[in-house]
Order: structure tokens, then C-alpha cells, then sequence
């Protein structure tokens, strides 16, 4: 279905499936840890829609850096689109889970499980299939900014853990 050429190519559209697995484990990974405080700003605490965005966040920026900083140099990356490209793909992941969760039960008044786990697939192809179009075509941002921002989404997700604010986005269901 999709022809690739390139290593960097087929390293996104290979995360879709790989980070849909590490999503979930990351939706138990509190949990497991024995509700690991420091584990807990990384994976979900509840069940809000909110803390169900983190099975994306640091999977996605850990697949994406991992691989420029082994690969990076010896295929010639563009370093400003890799991460503009990381930075496209977390943020349409991120929008996706609560706006696809509450578009059906909203729309269908009803909460599935099935449809909430599907989702999290969506979310990452959307996003993967985005940052491979920004890093293949989109204009760039500098490397530097796009970190910056990534950083800053890193940061209010720790933020909002500990401080969550008192919107329904963020209230256990």
C-alpha cells in the first residue's frame, strides 16, 4: 500500500503499528509500576480523555528522536524537517483522541472500547502520515524551535498531571 525508498520513510510508517502496541502498554504502565509517581507523568493516572493523550506523546517523541540520532547523519536527514515533522506528527496525534472520542459518543451516545483502543490507531496514523508529508514537503521550521515546542507540550503534560486544571478534557470518566 505505501512504496517507500527511503530508511526515514519506512522508520514512520513502521511507528504506526510499533507505537499503537507501545500506546498500550503505556495506558497499564502506571499501574504496573505500582503507581510510580515519575511513571505517572508519562502514562496515564485516570481515565480522562486528557491523560489518555500521553499513550502518543512520549512514544511519538522517543520513536522520532531515537531514530534521527542513530540514523541522522549517515542518510543526510534534513534536521529541520525531521523535526518539524515530529512536532506535526505529535500535535495532530495529540488533537485526534479527544476530538475523534468525542465526536462518537457525542454523535452516538455511547462509549466503546473497541471504538476508544481504534482511536489510538487513528490518532498515530494520522499523525505518522502527517509528519511524513511535512518531512517530505511541507516547509520547515528551524530544528530548534520545533524541539522548543516539543519540550513545551512535554512540560504542560507534567504541568497538567500534577495541576490538572478543572475542565472536563481532564476529569476522570
Amino acid at each position: 500500500m505505501f512504496q517507500s525508498v527511503l530508511p526515514e520513510e519506512n522508520w514512520i510508517l513502521l511507528g504506526i503499528p510499533v507505537l499503537f502496541l507501545v500506546g498500550t502498554l503505556f495506558h497499564y504502565l502506571y499501574d504496573l509500576s505500582g503507581r510510580n509517581s515519575l511513571v505517572g507523568l508519562i502514562a496515564p493516572v485516570n481515565e480522562s480523555i486528557w491523560e489518555h493523550t500521553k499513550m502518543v506523546v512520549l512514544p511519538l517523541i522517543l520513536w522520532w528522536s531515537l531514530f534521527y540520532l542513530i540514523q541522522g547523519d549517515s542518510l543526510s536527514i534534513d534536521i529541520n524537517s525531521w523535526f518539524t515533522g515530529l512536532l506535526s506528527s505529535l500535535v495532530v496525534s495529540i488533537l485526534a483522541i479527544p476530538v475523534l472520542y468525542y465526536f462518537y459518543t457525542q454523535a452516538f451516545g455511547v462509549s466503546l472500547l473497541w471504538a476508544d483502543i481504534l482511536i489510538l490507531l487513528i490518532a498515530l496514523a494520522f499523525g505518522q502520515l502527517l509528519g511524513l508529508h511535512v518531512y517530505r514537503q511541507a516547509t520547515s521550521i528551524d530544528y530548534r524551535q520545533a524541539i522548543g515546542i516539543v519540550a513545551a507540550i512535554l512540560i504542560f503534560y507534567f504541568y497538567a498531571t500534577v495541576y490538572p486544571p478543572k475542565l472536563p478534557l481532564f476529569q476522570s470518566s
